[in-house]
């Protein structure tokens, strides 16, 4: 009898096995759905002013104001036919050509100095390493509004005020700690052994940084290039300091001229202008957003 309910006891917890299993899937399924639906509402508010902006940028002057609603109720293209005309005697692809030399600019330069100025913080010994190493850090802490004044007056006595050199020289010279920083900490993670196999087969600095130190700092350049574009082709008061014609002015000044050329704000073309302005800055991020996971996932490659 005894053996009869342990058979018994044992084909109910057989039994049973394929119910608790549909119960676990069942909440696992039911979790997954609740992510989904907490994800989707996330990026919904996150996406939702860019939606605006875009839907906006098709209202006519008349319903900014009266029209509340996210669709326009009389969407027109006059905007972007607006936009397209230019303004102030400038055509628009001339204030996105501006643009777009400032941000390459500060991209190759931020790209050429600062990956040398980081391999020679954490590879070369010099006298004085720690020390300069500090400094750099230290200005980071300095706010760029203290130094507005002296920069200008030095770039004004060189007669270099309305040209691109005040925005890109710096880029060149390895002035942005923040890249400096970002590249010193990849390289220091970045096993020594290679260098000094590199070093027995007679390479000198040089060859090692070209050949070895580079390619492996590729996600740490590309993360440093993405958030040197956005920054640069955001900039707004660096060119509002140093660039007085407006054929050398790029996007973010020519949103102020939209705003500043009459007396009542033509926020329809403003907009427009907004909406045109964040496509280069998207499809850039697109393109190489990939690097960005890439590099946060070889932060973990140690000797």
């Amino acid at each position: 009898m005894s053996e009869t309910r342990t058979l018994l006891a044992i084909d109910e917890r057989r039994a049973a096995r394929p119910v608790r299993a549909g119960r676990a899937r069942t909440r696992a399924r039911i979790i997954t759905i609740v992510w989904i639906v907490i994800a989707v509402a996330l990026a919904a508010i996150v996406l939702y002013p860019l939606v605006w902006m875009f839907a906006a940028s098709f209202k006519p002057h008349s319903e900014f104001g009266s029209n509340q609603g996210l669709l326009p109720q009389n969407p027109t293209i006059d905007n972007y036919l607006t936009v397209l005309g230019g303004v102030a005697g400038v055509p628009l692809w001339q204030f996105f050509a501006n643009s777009m030399i400032l941000a390459v600019g500060s991209v190759i330069g931020i790209v050429i100095s600062s990956s040398m100025a980081a391999y020679a913080f954490a590879r070369v010994d010099f006298k004085g390493r720690a020390l300069l190493f500090t400094i750099m850090i230290g200005t980071m802490l300095l706010p760029f509004h203290v130094l507005i004044i002296p920069q200008y007056m030095l770039f004004r006595n060189l007669g270099l005020v309305d040209t691109f050199v005040p925005l890109l020289i710096g880029k060149f010279l390895a002035t942005e700690a923040f890249f400096v920083f970002l590249m010193v900490q990849f390289i220091r993670g970045l096993p020594r052994e290679l260098d000094e196999a590199a070093r027995i087969d007679g390479a000198g600095h040089p060859r090692v940084f070209f050949s070895i130190t580079l390619p492996l700092i590729k996600p740490a350049l590309i993360t440093s290039s993405i958030f040197a574009f956005i920054w640069s082709w955001n900039d707004f008061l660096g060119p509002l300091l140093y660039l007085n014609s407006p054929n050398k002015q790029p996007v973010p000044l020519a949103l102020r001229i939209f705003n500043d050329q009459t007396s009542t704000s033509d926020l329809g073309a403003t907009i427009a202008v907004s909406v045109l302005a964040l496509l280069p800055v998207l499809v850039f991020f697109m393109i190489f957003q990939r690097f960005l996971v890439e590099g946060v996932a070889t932060q973990g490659l140690k000797g």
